[in-house]
């Protein structure tokens, strides 16, 4: 009989273990599978692989099939794939080649981008702080998810690809300095002081960084870049690790504090040498893109509301509303950002890439639907209208940016 009782006992123990190990390996499997849905639709259309990661945590999750759960653990692991792809961003930006007027004008679209969101926030919704989050969330655009995307297709280097990375710049810092204002607990004056107290002591950091020549701190990534110890990734981790515990101990949000890790990596890495740089970049890539970042995607299809969406008429028709005005309030004010001399077909890529924006939009929401500021409804269209805008607005950009002529190089014949 004791026996019995303790396996009894055992079984309430053992049911969420089983639950969590279901869902670790459906979502390794549908990590892999995406990838291959990817490349085998490339040979017609190229589609972002973070739509597939979307739709099939969608597909598996608890509004369809409902074969995946979410977890404390599977949240947690999204948590650090979010801070992942935010510190990638950070370390990606080529500062030098937007600093000046690119940075300044795609800040300026920017601000205008945040006032105009804010505006339609307040007609849409009788509430301020929801017109708040309805603002920051269409002035976003998601850089991160953008850099691969334009590393892939070549045009990262490109006088449009550095447009891009100054929207996306000032569209993933900006609206992470509005929430950590808009969000804190503390008063707007305390919450002021704290936030220029975190961007002054990481702006000194970055500086005296810059100007080090950490031969030190290079040799010891170089002995060790092939050997378990990996002192380059533990470095990552624990630059990653102290931004974000710093910034939440602050109450400020904690991607501003990987953004920060990731601008400060490049920094202290910057005078390694080249091979050691691109080596380490793989690396980061593979933590980053192999396992972190399409946790946080599937996750985010896992956890989409789809019932809370269909259930209402009001909510649906939010969606395609809410994808238009990405398209004109973060996308029109994108094209100040525009090269001198480009052409239509290059604006009209820098208004789609401009107005992509996703997982700003899931953190905001987030915070809104946490502190009851707007209903699942709301958040649930303003998410389903991030994931059309990864979904349409990159692939539309990606066509508009090939030209006729590169579209039927294949085709002539070959040159006597």
């Amino acid at each position: 009989m004791g026996v019995l009782f303790l396996e009894a006992a055992e079984v309430p123990e053992a049911l969420p273990m089983q639950g969590l190990s279901t869902s670790l390996v459906l979502i390794a499997l549908m990590a892999v599978v995406a990838p291959l849905a990817g490349r085998f639709l490339n040979r017609w259309v190229k589609v972002p692989i973070v739509v597939f990661e979307i739709l099939l945590g969608i597909l598996l999750g608890p509004s369809l099939l409902g074969w995946v759960q979410s977890t404390s653990f599977t949240d947690t692991l999204a948590d650090f794939g979010l801070a992942m792809l935010f510190f990638v961003a950070g370390n990606e930006i080529d500062f030098t080649a937007i600093r000046g007027q690119p940075v300044y004008r795609a800040s300026t679209g920017w601000v205008i981008s945040l006032a105009a969101g804010i505006g339609a926030g307040f007609v849409l919704v009788p509430s301020p702080e929801a017109a708040v989050i309805i603002g920051v969330a269409l002035c976003s655009t998601a850089l991160g998810a953008l850099l691969p995307i334009l590393r892939d297709a070549g045009a990262s280097t490109s006088p449009i690809g550095v447009a891009v990375t100054a929207v996306g710049a000032a569209g993933e810092f900006g609206p992470l300095i509005a929430i950590s204002l808009f969000f804190s607990s503390k008063q707007p004056g305390v919450a002021s002081g704290v936030l220029l107290g975190f961007v002054l002591l990481t702006g000194v950091a970055i500086y005296l960084a810059s100007q080090a020549r950490h031969t030190l701190f290079h040799a010891q990534v170089s002995a060790t870049l092939h050997t378990s110890s990996q002192f380059a990734m533990r470095s990552i981790l624990l630059i990653l690790s102290s931004l974000v515990v710093l910034s939440m101990v602050l109450g400020l949000d904690m991607l501003l504090g990987a953004f920060a890790a990731g601008v400060l990596w490049k920094v202290t890495i910057a005078r390694a040498p080249e091979s050691d740089r691109k080596t380490i970049e793989t690396k980061i890539d593979a933590v980053a893109f192999g396992f972190l970042v399409p946790i946080f995607f599937i996750d985010t299809g896992i956890d989409f509301d789809l019932g809370a969406l269909t259930s209402s008429p009001f909510a649906l028709a939010m969606v395609p509303l809410f994808l238009v005005l990405l398209l004109i309030i973060r996308g029109l004010p994108s094209l100040l950002a525009a090269p001198p001399g480009s052409s239509p077909r290059d604006k009209g890529a820098l208004m789609l890439f401009g107005a992509t924006a996703l997982p700003i939009i899931v953190a905001v929401t987030t915070i809104g639907r946490e502190h009851g500021l707007i209903t699942t409804g709301i958040s649930s269209a303003l998410i389903g209208a991030g994931m059309l805008s990864v979904l349409l607005f990159p692939l539309l950009a990606l066509r508009r940016l090939r030209r006729p002529e590169a579209l039927t190089a294949g085709l002539r014949p070959p040159k006597a």
